[in-house]
């Protein structure tokens, strides 16, 4: 009997030695913001390669950039998943994050409410419509957006001073969350927002008469949208999670791109809240606001337009140099293994 033991013991040991070690399942705390920039996370993790990747993940939804900012430096998330305008301000205050893969470009679009649309007919200038509601109204346009600092609000400045010439007391522009942009723009207490997906196909779905007035290559062309960023401390001790997360967010993306149906499920999971539905998500993936990127290079240079166009405008005190702020290593490594 102790020869048997004895045996089965050796085969044990020398079953162990030829099985492959079991990576050890990393606990990762990802801040996303609800829009379909966002899609590639919830993809990777709705057809399981966040775990596959040895990544057990958990989700907190914020409203926007900046908010996220304060749980990143106060280290109760790892990962970043919004604008990148928010983490150059980062940066610059000695918050160690580096972007290690976009997700989507030319995210934001201006909209128009039932109001202010026909004041865009017949041919006039963005400047001259509205100049004509604050005429005919009696007020400035109510133009909703995300706070001062984040990419929504820079988009919309960008535009309406750079690209529409309007006239600074023709507008008020109006900081609220993403939730509260859609509600207000749909209840006509906004005359205009910028907006993203899902918000852009749920809004004109409710109320076609809500104009689309400007795309996201008008209002700031190639415009950096969301990103995924990890927080400095965790990529240094979590090398192989952030290698085995870019891996699953370029699967993503290609399904993204490939096979909108496919994805639609689990972006409709992490963003419907029952507000929407699938065929609504897989609308909003196909929409011309939505461009999945996955090389986070793909983005620096407008990266730099963008933080140059905050520091004139008073909203970052000075640029971040982006071989700081971009870490293109762990995108290479699951390109070029």
């Amino acid at each position: 009997m102790r020869i048997l033991i004895k045996a089965f013991a050796a085969l044990a040991g020398l079953a162990a030695l030829a099985a492959p070690a079991l990576a050890q399942t990393v606990p990762v705390r990802i801040g996303v913001i609800p829009v379909i920039g966002a899609a590639p996370v919830f993809v990777a993790n709705g057809e399981g390669w966040l775990k596959e990747a040895g990544l057990a993940p958990a989700f907190t939804t914020f409203e926007s950039g900046p908010n996220m900012i304060q749980a990143l430096a106060s280290g109760t998330i790892d990962v970043y998943v919004a604008g990148i305008a928010p983490l150059a301000v980062a940066r610059t205050k000695g918050i160690d994050v580096r972007v290690v893969a976009a997700t989507a470009i030319e995210e934001m679009v201006f909209v128009a409410s039932p109001k202010l649309a026909p004041y865009f007919e017949g041919g006039a200038s963005k400047a001259e419509a509205f100049k004509a509601f604050k005429a005919k109204e009696g007020r400035a346009a109510r133009l909703a957006t995300q706070p001062p600092g984040s990419v929504p609000n820079t988009t919309l400045q960008h535009w309406l001073w750079q690209v529409a010439k309007a006239e600074k007391s023709d507008v008020e522009i109006i900081a609220m969350g993403i939730d509260a942009t859609q509600q207000a723009l749909l209840a006509g207490a906004v005359d205009g927002a910028s907006i993203r997906e899902p918000a852009l196909t749920i809004v004109q779905g409710r109320n076609p008469k809500i104009t689309l007035i400007a795309t996201g290559a008008e209002m700031f062309p190639d415009q950096p949208g969301t990103v995924v960023a990890v927080y400095g401390k965790f990529a240094d001790a979590n090398p192989a999670a952030v290698k085995g997360l870019v891996a699953a967010l370029v699967k993503a993306t290609d399904l993204l791109k490939k096979d909108p149906a496919r994805a639609a499920p689990p972006v409709e999971a992490a963003l419907g809240k029952g507000i929407t539905d699938v065929a609504t998500i897989q609308k909003a993936l196909s929409s011309p606001a939505a461009k999945f990127v996955a090389d986070p290079r793909t983005i620096i240079e407008a990266t730099k337009k963008m933080q140059a166009y905050q520091v004139s405008i008073g909203t970052l005190d000075k640029e971040a140099p982006t071989d700081g702020l971009f870490d293109a290593k762990p995108f290479d490594k699951v390109k070029k293994p």
